[in-house]
């Protein structure tokens, strides 16, 4: 049995209804890839506090707990892990966007997200970010 990760990942909308997108630098796995901002969720943290320590440590932003909004969520089987990730919705936080851990950014319209190469857990949920955007 493989074991069970369990991530948190969120769609970070601007004023625009565009989704940013952070690729994961060289050295990490699955690096070059496109994904949402977040991480592991440490044991005894909940997704959402993990997802505010993530975006704290990698983007320097600051999100409250009432501005992230459970949205969907991915469950897919790598070869040598599972993975579970829920993904919120969020389109406000305080302070800038400055990328923190060498990762490149991007603001994509939802209807371009399929553009970028993601992780196959990602793939799934691109068509609910095209119907809730456009």
């Amino acid at each position: 049995m493989k074991p069970l990760v369990l991530v948190a990942a969120i769609a970070l909308i601007d004023a625009d209804n565009r989704v940013l997108l952070a690729q994961r630098p060289a050295g990490k796995s699955m690096a070059g890839l496109w994904e949402f901002p977040g991480g592991k969720i440490e044991p005894g943290e909940t997704p959402e506090r993990a997802l505010q320590r993530e975006l704290q440590e990698e983007l320097g932003i600051d999100v409250c707990l009432t501005c992230m909004a459970p949205f969907n969520f991915a469950s897919h089987a790598y070869e040598t892990f599972h993975l579970l990730m829920p993904l919120y919705i969020c389109r406000t936080w305080d302070g800038e966007i400055s990328p923190r851990e060498g990762q490149t950014i991007e603001w994509v319209r939802a209807m371009h997200l399929s553009r970028y190469e993601m992780p196959p857990a990602d793939l799934p949920l691109i068509p609910w970010l095209r119907d809730l955007l456009e």
